[in-house]
């Protein structure tokens, strides 16, 4: 460090190596904020992009009217219903599975290697492409137990993909919960199974929901997966049971998309905008449960 000679007040000055290391944790400062500007315009662009190409096409009868081989015609009714359907039910069979077995993991599990082998194979889990569950589900679902390309073949086949990344997100909320609350719990008398249920999870539901609507989101926007099991591109009617064939929203904008008339593009940059819109109500959810939680 240098020193101007001379008087009480002066200013201390990094040299040599510190210096160096100093300049480079500000240049990477800098170079990471690029990126992530980068990142935003991007996105920020291709929103741009999407709204100009389909805004105007937005309309209640959009909303609800069947698809239709004339672009002018088709909506979004069948896909929409059909999206709502598998998503509840993906909803209902994988979380109450994925936060079971987080705190199976977390709270119960004795430490070995079985326990090891488990959280292994997890972690692989959730880096598997969505096209392998496709055809997983494919085999499993739709042949093996004979369901067809039906609602209830697509919603085991995600939550199967969804599970995994649950699961993880919820064991790390759950281990950030203070061994103190349990100490305490435990110390006035409380059982194991009532501490874990009246401190320990509702401590750990601001993660546990942020994990669980960022799986449930990446379900929304599956398509390779669903048309692996045969999922749909044309639905002129209603679902009204599980073991119906159905069509998403992500399967009507891929089946917009690679048709040839520039409105059909329109109709899927419309539908693009419909499904971010829920994409961000489901975030909106998550940070309400979050916030909800976190005073108590």
């Amino acid at each position: 460090m240098a020193a101007p000679p001379g008087g009480d007040q002066f200013t201390l000055r990094a040299t040599g190596s510190v210096a160096r290391r100093q300049a480079l944790s500000r240049a990477s400062r800098y170079v990471l904020l690029a990126a992530s500007l980068a990142g935003v315009a991007a996105l920020v662009a291709l929103l741009w992009d999407t709204i100009a190409a389909g805004g105007s096409r937005i309309s209640w009868d959009f909303i609800t009217s069947y698809p239709s081989r004339r672009a002018a015609q088709a909506g979004l009714r069948s896909s929409i219903i059909g999206s709502a359907w598998v998503m509840a039910t993906t909803i209902i069979l994988a979380i109450p599975v994925a936060v079971g077995t987080a705190l199976w993991i977390e709270e119960f599990a004795p430490r070995g290697r079985f326990l090891t082998i488990v959280q292994l194979n997890l972690a692989n889990l959730a880096g598997v492409p969505s096209i392998i569950y496709g055809i997983l589900g494919l085999a499993v679902f739709v042949r093996y137990f004979g369901l067809g390309p039906s609602i209830l073949a697509g919603s085991l086949t995600l939550a199967l993909m969804i599970i995994p990344m649950t699961v993880i997100a919820s064991t790390e909320a759950i281990r950030q919960v203070p061994p103190s609350i349990r100490d305490g719990s435990l110390a006035l008398g409380a059982t194991h199974w009532q501490t874990v249920w009246h401190h320990v999870l509702p401590g750990a539901m601001p993660g546990i929901m942020t994990g669980t609507i960022l799986a449930i989101s990446r379900a929304a926007g599956e398509t390779a997966a669903l048309i692996m099991i045969g999922a749909f591109t044309f639905i002129a009617y209603d679902n009204t049971s599980l073991s119906e064939s159905f069509t998403t929203l992500p399967i009507q904008i891929y089946n917009w998309t690679i048709r040839p008339q520039e409105a059909f593009h329109e109709n899927a940059a419309a539908a693009i905008l419909l499904l971010i819109a829920a994409v961000f109500s489901l975030n909106l959810i998550a940070v309400i449960v979050r916030e909800r939680f976190r005073r108590y």
